[in-house]
């Protein structure tokens, strides 16, 4: 079984996998290539890729690779807590420059999925957090992007708490959305 809600942005999902447990501890598909096509997901993942933050208020993105690259993720928390990020990049759409936001967590036991066309990042809210994604598309350094997470148009209130984040210099020197110039374009609306 698995639970899908649709967030502000109805093309990015929460997935919740369920879980079996009993007093050894629990048992759950987190991903069944049936079930998802089931619920309307039909993305042919290629590579799972894993991170590891020490610190909280790590924060990681805005990114996305252009075509013929660009990338689905299916993203979960295996360790820790974060505020996963997904801003609209697709020029047309009635949502261009919004974000969807959610929290993931080992707890919850969440997932997001973020589409083509869109810019991804997560902060982490605890320290030690592991991250875990299955992308649609293999990594490209010629095709990686990047958006400023503290561009003043997109407005996301990362719950930093006063603390500065822990960023890349990928990250500090990214460029604003308006700066660059996404090659996505809205085909329609999430059915």
């Amino acid at each position: 079984m698995l639970d899908v809600k649709r967030l502000e942005i109805p093309e990015v999902l929460e997935l919740t996998p369920r879980r079996f447990g009993d007093d050894r501890g629990f048992f759950a598909e987190t991903f069944n290539r049936e079930r998802m096509a089931k619920a309307g997901i039909a993305i042919d993942w290629v590579q799972d890729n894993q991170s590891f933050s020490a610190e909280a208020f790590t924060l990681r993105g805005l990114h996305y690779q252009e075509p013929p690259f660009a990338q689905a993720k299916l993203v979960r928390v295996l360790s820790g807590r974060i505020l996963d990020v997904a801003v609209d990049m697709r020029r047309g759409s009635p949502t261009f420059g919004r974000f969807a936001s959610l929290e993931l967590s080992a707890d919850r036991f969440n997932q997001i999925l973020v589409p083509v066309g869109f810019a991804h990042g997560f902060l982490t809210l605890e320290p030690k957090t592991v991250v875990f994604y299955k992308v649609s598309a293999p990594y490209s350094g010629a095709h990686d992007r990047s958006i400023r997470f503290d561009d003043p148009a997109l407005r996301i209130p990362w719950p930093l708490e006063g603390h500065q984040p822990v960023l890349s210099a990928k990250d500090t020197d990214a460029p604003s959305l308006a700066e660059a110039d996404p090659p996505f374009i809205y085909s329609g609306a999430a059915s």
